[in-house]
C-alpha cells in the first residue's frame, strides 16, 4: 500500500528496495560496475552515473488463526545498483541489478524453514473424534458399507519406502493462518517445507511452488535471471514536422495505470505479491520483462496540446504472478497453500476432513488414493508468437488541459484458473471415473490455466478546481477471464469483467499537524462487476461463483511532512466492502541524512464475522454417484452441486487479499542506505 506516495508527489527518495548481497552473480556485477564508474571518473565525456543502495527490512508477526504466535517474518536484506551511461547516436542504457538475502527461513525455520509444520488431525463433524492425516481410520465399517475396498489406495503414511510416502509430518492444515477448522469445508494437510526438504505437493506454478530453501532466501537468483530488474537502451529520434520517434527496448516495467494498488489498466508485468503481499510499492513488485516499446510522438493540432500513440509487445515468455510458495511468510488468498495441497492430493493421495456425507448430520474424514482428487497438471503456456502479449495506447492532452488514454491489451491471464472435473480413477470402484469426453463431471479434480485475456480502457486526469483536488479516473472491460463456478461440470466459467477506479488528491492545510506545509488527502474507490454472474441456492447453500458479482473497495492515504520534511507520517485504510475486512497501516519515515532513511510502522487487519466468506466447496456434487450422494439425497445418481460449503476451498475468493490476511498482522522497522 506503500505505492500510493510515488503517484501524489509526496514520497521520500527511495530509489527500490535495495537489500543484502545474495550470490557472487550480484557481487561480480557490481565489482564491474564499480570499476567502470572509477575508471569513468576521470573522463569528461558521458561517464557512468552508479547508485548503491542497501536496506534491510526485518518484519514480526502476532498470533494467527491456530492461536500460534508467529515472530520474525521477514528478515531481508537488499542491495541494489542502478547504472546509467549515455550511448552512441542518442542511444541511453540504463540498469538496475538488486539481489536480496532473506535470514527468516534460518532465523525461524520452525515457521518458515526445514522444520515447519508437524503433525495435523482431520475432522469429522457429527461423527468420530479427530484422526491423523493417513491413519486410515474413516469408520471402515460405513465406508466399505459404501463399496471402498478396505480403504486401501496405495498412500502410506509409515514406510518411507512405500510408493506415494506421504507421512504425517511438517504438514499444516489448509487455510489455518486465516480460519480454524470449524466449518472449514474441504480441508485437508498442506506440505509447508521448502522444496529440498519436502517434494510432496511441489510443481512449478508461474516461477513459484517448486523452490528450495536457498531459492526462497534468495529469490533473484533463479533461471529467469531476476537479478536483472531493469536492463534497457531508449532512443528518441526525430521525424519530418517536428514529429519523434521514442523507442525503447529490453527488460522493464511498462506503466499504463494512472492510480495505485489497482491494477486496472496497470497489468502488463506481472506481480510479485510473495514479496510483501499488496503493500509494497508496485515499481518494486512488478516483475520486469523483455519488452519492446515504439512511441509515435505526434505533438500538438488543433484541438489537442499533445498527442502520442505507443505499440508495447512484450515478447517474453509468459509469467505469471507470484502468488506466494506455501511455507512462506506471503502466500496471497493463502492460494499457493491450496495448489500445493492439491498437488499433494493428486501425487501421493490424502485425508480430507469432512467429506464423505454418510448420514444426516455426519460429514467422515475420508482417504483418498493417488489420481483421485487434487491438482492433475499445470499448463504453463510455451514461448510462441502467438502466446506473446501487445499492447496499444492513445494519450494526449486537450487544450482544455484534459489528459487521457485510450488502451488496447491481449494478453495471458496472469491469474490462474483452474479447470475441474478431470478424469481420475473413482475412489469407491477403483474404475476410471470419465464419460464420453474423458471428464469426471463436479470432481474436484484439476489442470491449472491461463486463458488468453483482452482488454479495452482508458483513463482521465482532471483537475477540479472548485474542491482545489485532483481526480484520477481509469476503467477497463475485459473478456476471457476465467472464474470458479461449482454450477458448472468443469467447476469454472468464463465472463466478462468490468473494473474501475476513482482517485481524488487534495493537499489541504491542516494546523495543529503543519501550520506551514499542506498535508496529503488522497482517496480511492475500486469498482468491479463481473458480468454474466451465476450464483442460486440450493439444497445445503449457495452455488455458483464465489467471487462477488459486484465489489467496491476504499482507500485512505493521509501523509504529513514535518520537520523540514524530515519526518514524514502517514495512515493508510483500505476497506473491502463485501468481505467486511479492514486493513489500516500506520508509518513513519525519518529522513536522518540525505542517505539513511528509517521508518516503523505495522499493518493490522480487522474483519466482521467470516460466515459470509463461506461457500460451496463440492462435497456435495456427487462426482462418484452413488457413493459419494449426501444421505437420502432424492436423486444420488446425479451428479450437481447441492450447495454444501464451508471456508475451503473458495471462501479465501470471497474473504479477498484482506481477509485471507486477517491474522497475518505485523510491524517493521525498515532502513535504507544510499552510498
Amino acid at each position: 500500500m506503500k505505492n500510493r506516495q510515488d503517484k501524489h508527489g509526496a514520497r521520500l527518495h527511495k530509489q527500490g528496495s535495495p537489500r543484502r548481497l545474495g550470490g557472487a552473480a550480484l557481487a561480480s556485477a557490481l565489482t564491474v560496475c564499480g570499476a567502470v564508474h572509477a575508471q569513468d571518473a576521470a573522463a569528461p565525456v558521458d561517464p557512468w552515473k552508479v547508485d548503491i543502495y542497501y536496506e534491510n527490512d526485518t518484519r514480526f508477526r502476532g498470533k494467527d488463526a491456530t492461536g500460534e504466535t508467529v515472530g520474525l517474518s521477514k528478515f531481508r536484506n537488499t542491495l541494489q545498483v542502478e547504472a546509467d551511461k549515455k550511448l552512441e547516436g542518442g542511444w541511453k542504457f540504463r540498469s538496475i541489478l538488486r539481489g536480496s538475502f532473506d535470514g527468516v527461513y534460518r532465523l525461524n525455520d520452525d515457521q518458515y524453514g526445514r522444520k515447519a509444520g508437524g503433525g495435523v488431525l482431520l475432522e469429522s463433524q457429527g461423527g468420530p473424534p479427530p484422526v491423523p492425516h493417513g491413519s486410515g481410520a474413516v469408520n471402515k465399517t460405513v465406508v466399505d458399507g459404501l463399496g471402498l475396498v478396505n480403504n486401501t489406495f496405495g498412500f502410506n503414511s509409515t514406510n518411507p519406502g512405500a510408493p506415494n510416502y506421504n507421512p504425517n509430518e511438517g504438514l499444516r492444515l489448509l487455510g489455518d493462518r486465516w480460519h480454524d477448522s470449524l466449518n472449514g469445508g474441504v480441508e485437508f494437510a498442506v506440505p509447508v517445507r521448502p522444496c529440498d526438504t519436502d517434494r510432496r505437493g511441489c510443481a512449478d506454478f508461474g516461477g513459484y511452488g517448486d523452490k528450495k530453501r536457498s531459492e526462497l532466501e534468495m529469490p533473484e537468483f533463479n533461471e529467469r535471471w531476476d537479478v536483472i530488474r531493469e536492463a534497457f537502451v531508449t532512443n528518441t529520434v526525430g521525424l519530418a514536422d517536428g514529429k519523434q520517434l521514442f523507442l525503447k527496448l529490453g527488460k522493464q516495467q511498462v506503466v499504463w495505470g494512472r492510480t495505485d494498488l489497482f491494477r486496472v489498466l496497470d497489468v502488463i508485468n506481472p506481480v510479485d505479491y510473495s514479496r510483501n503481499n499488496i503493500y509494497d510499492e508496485l515499481q518494486d513488485i512488478r516483475i520486469p520483462m523483455w519488452i519492446a516499446q515504439a512511441e509515435y510522438r505526434m505533438g500538438a493540432s488543433e484541438t489537442m496540446q499533445d498527442r502520442n500513440l505507443q505499440v508495447v509487445w512484450n515478447f517474453d515468455k509468459f509469467r505469471p504472478n507470484n502468488l506466494g510458495q506455501c511455507g512462506t511468510a506471503n502466500v496471497i488468498l493463502d492460494a499457493g497453500c491450496f495448489f500445493r495441497g492439491m498437488k499433494n492430493l493428486w501425487d501421493n493421495g490424502g485425508t480430507v476432513s469432512n467429506f464423505a456425507n454418510v448420514a444426516p448430520g455426519v460429514l467422515l474424514a475420508t482417504d483418498f488414493g493417488p489420481g483421485q482428487i487434487g491438482l492433475r497438471n499445470v499448463d504453463l503456456p510455451n514461448w510462441s508468437l502467438k502466446n506473446t502479449q501487445l499492447g496499444l495506447k492513445y494519450e494526449g492532452i486537450t487544450q482544455g488541459g484534459l489528459s487521457f488514454s485510450l488502451n488496447a491489451l491481449t494478453y495471458r491471464s496472469q491469474l490462474p484458473s483452474l479447470h475441474g472435473g478431470k478424469g481420475a480413477q473413482n475412489a469407491f470402484t477403483g474404475q476410471p471415473c470419465a464419460d464420453a469426453n474423458g471428464n469426471c463431471p463436479y470432481l474436484i479434480a484439476f489442470d491449472m490455466h491461463f486463458p488468453r485475456v483482452n482488454l479495452l480502457g482508458g483513463s482521465v486526469d482532471l483537475q477540479w478546481e472548485a474542491a482545489k483536488a485532483a481526480v484520477r479516473v481509469e476503467a477497463a472491460v475485459t473478456s476471457g477471464e476465467e472464474f470458479a463456478n461449482t454450477l458448472k461440470p468443469e467447476l469454472y466459467s468464463k465472463n466478462r469483467v468490468f473494473r474501475s477506479v476513482v482517485g481524488i488528491d487534495r493537499p489541504t492545510f491542516v494546523p495543529f499537524i503543519n501550520p506551514n506545509r499542506t498535508t496529503l488527502f488522497s482517496a480511492q474507490l475500486f469498482y468491479q462487476h463481473i458480468f454474466d454472474h451465476e450464483w442460486e441456492q440450493r439444497q445445503f447453500g449457495p452455488a455458483g461463483m464465489p467471487d462477488w458479482k459486484d465489489n467496491v473497495i476504499g482507500t485512505l492515504l493521509i501523509k504529513a511532512f514535518l520537520a523540514g520534511d524530515r519526518v514524514s507520517p502517514q495512515l493508510i485504510t483500505a476497506y473491502d466492502v463485501k468481505a467486511r475486512a479492514l486493513v489500516t497501516s500506520p508509518q513513519i519515515d525519518w529522513l536522518v541524512t540525505n542517505k539513511l532513511k528509517l521508518s516503523f510502522g505495522g499493518n493490522f487487519k480487522l474483519r466482521n464475522g467470516d460466515d459470509r466468506w463461506k461457500f460451496d466447496d463440492c462435497r456435495g456434487c456427487n462426482p462418484f454417484a452413488p457413493f459419494t450422494a449426501p444421505a437420502g439425497d432424492t436423486d444420488p445418481m446425479t451428479a450437481y452441486s447441492r450447495g454444501l460449503g464451508g471456508l475451503e476451498p473458495l471462501g479465501r475468493f470471497r474473504a479477498g487479499p484482506i481477509g485471507a490476511a486477517w491474522k497475518e498482522n505485523e510491524v517493521f522497522f525498515t532502513a535504507r542506505y544510499q552510498f
